[in-house]
């Protein structure tokens, strides 16, 4: 079955034509800009899955998490070396692919910030 595409001129001239809500399924999508109107103009988007912006990334590495000891502490290694070495290879590695397009102590604050929010700090 083909997919349906509708854009933010398609999502305003439905609301114009008193269009007020819309069943989004996995045969319809819709860009980014017509989800945004759609919310503006108080049209409900009718999902048979989570509410999620067309351009939202699934993370299933976030959703899924236990409260499981990481392997590196049951393997009696300290938590905060394991920590320190897994932001040093995170940098190393984009280093190694950006070069010299990225300030290192701006990268080091980065992965700081993306490893406290993934819970790893």
């Amino acid at each position: 079955m083909p997919k349906e595409f509708y854009t933010e001129r398609d999502i305003e001239e439905m609301f114009k034509r008193g269009v007020m809500s819309l069943n989004v399924s996995e045969n319809v999508v819709l860009t980014e800009l017509a989800y945004e109107k759609a919310n503006r103009l108080g049209m409900q988007l009718v999902r048979s899955q989570p509410d999620n912006p067309p351009c939202a990334p699934v993370r299933p590495y976030i959703a899924q998490r236990t409260g499981t000891a990481a392997p590196a502490a049951a393997n009696s290694i300290s938590t905060e070396q394991t920590e320190k070495e897994l932001q040093t290879r995170i940098r190393d590695a984009v280093l190694v692919r950006m070069g010299n397009q990225v300030d290192p102590e701006l990268l080091d604050v980065i992965i700081q910030r993306v490893l406290k929010s993934t819970g790893v700090k």
